[in-house]
């Protein structure tokens, strides 16, 4: 059953992020500067309206200390969520409205990626920029730091380019343009509908083990991507998932191996995938010819959940192998699937007192929980 949590905005929610200590709080950002806590069991723990009114665009927790970093137009404002009275830090990262936060396991470092195409990367020990990563040409969407490699990461933007980066470079290790990638997929073939809705990439999500790679884009579908030895991307397909535009597409750490996915998109749908079979740990790895990478350059009335559909680092990538033929039938279709009954501004998997869930944000002012208990 489908629960909510309300009380903790007063208009739409934008975004949600759960703390990574077992038992920690949650966070939410709506439109206008509103941040809301919650406990595990949805009690409202406090709520703070940030000076300046701007939307709350992504809300993310250190995860080594009692630090809630929120990011609203150009800056990051710093939260103790113990006392939640308003910023103890404002963290001016740039000139451009930031769309994304992501921090690195050690907790040392923050990288922000904002409407100007860059990736901003932020010491927190001193709050200042020491890196910025210029190569999309148009809006970087969403960031993500790859687990167990706290100086690499991965960056998505409308340019429609996926790209790797170190750190300790100023230029990415490689870049996957997933228009290209889907021209190889569908033979060089594109439908009117593809025409109208490029690939833009909106979010980008890296699984536990740190060699998966998911991006949810406006095609509908979400491209998957393998990172093998040298940090070389080995292989890309892609799932027709939704009808519109991926908003939200995020690995679950707490399943039992790291290649489930949950999506949420524009067509009110939320779905959860066992992509393992793309990541070649089932032996039903799909086979395709290369595509070498080019160097350039987010329902007021939800439904319960509907029954399953199916029942049960080195430079000079080589190419990507695109798949053309993956598995048919259920390995391929999703675990779960339904109608959220609005559009999905985020979607937040969470363990919540060992309970499997999903956290849906959307148009209203609620945010609403549906358990995963019964996979």
């Amino acid at each position: 059953m489908a629960r909510q949590w309300s009380g903790g905005h007063s208009v739409a929610v934008l975004c949600v992020g759960v703390s990574g200590d077992p038992g920690g709080p949650l966070a939410s950002g709506g439109e206008g500067g509103e941040v809301a806590l919650w406990s595990q069991d949805g009690v409202l723990l406090g709520t703070v309206q940030l000076h300046g009114g701007e939307d709350v665009t992504c809300a993310a927790f250190s995860p080594v200390s009692n630090v809630l970093y929120v990011s609203h137009g150009e800056a990051v404002s710093v939260l103790d969520p113990r006392s939640l009275k308003g910023p103890i830090e404002k963290l001016s990262v740039g000139t451009d409205e930031i769309n994304w936060l992501s921090l690195n396991e050690t907790g040392a470092v923050m990288a922000a990626a904002d409407d100007s195409g860059a990736v901003r990367v932020v010491e927190l020990a001193s709050g200042k920029v020491t890196r910025t990563l210029r190569r999309h040409a148009n809006i970087c969407s969403s960031v993500a730091f790859r687990p167990q490699r706290p100086h690499s990461l991965v960056s998505a933007g409308l340019d429609m380019q996926v790209m790797l980066w170190s750190l300790q470079k100023a230029r990415p290790l490689w870049t996957v343009n997933l228009q290209e990638v889907t021209e190889e997929e569908e033979g060089d073939t594109q439908t009117s509908g593809q025409l109208l809705n490029p690939p833009l990439a909106h979010c980008v999500s890296v699984a536990t083990c740190g060699n998966a790679v998911a991006c949810g884009a406006e095609d509908g579908r979400v491209h998957l991507l393998r990172v093998g030895a040298g940090s070389r991307p080995e292989h890309h397909t892609s799932l027709q998932t939704h009808s519109q535009g991926v908003a939200q597409a995020h690995f679950l750490s707490f399943l039992p191996h790291p290649y489930w996915l949950a999506t949420g998109g524009n067509d009110s749908q939320v779905a959860l995938w066992d992509v393992s079979w793309a990541m070649g740990s089932t032996g039903g790895e799909a086979k395709g010819r290369a595509a070498a990478p080019r160097r350039k350059h987010r329902g007021k009335h939800p439904a319960t959940p509907k029954a399953p559909a199916d029942q049960p680092e080195h430079e000079g990538a080589s190419g990507v192998e695109t798949g053309h033929n993956p598995p048919q039938g259920k390995d391929m279709g999703p675990r779960l699937r339904f109608s959220h009954g609005d559009k999905v501004n985020w979607l937040c998997p969470a363990l919540l007192k060992g309970e499997p869930c999903l956290l849906v944000a959307d148009q209203g002012s609620a945010i609403t929980v549906y358990s995963l208990s019964g996979l």
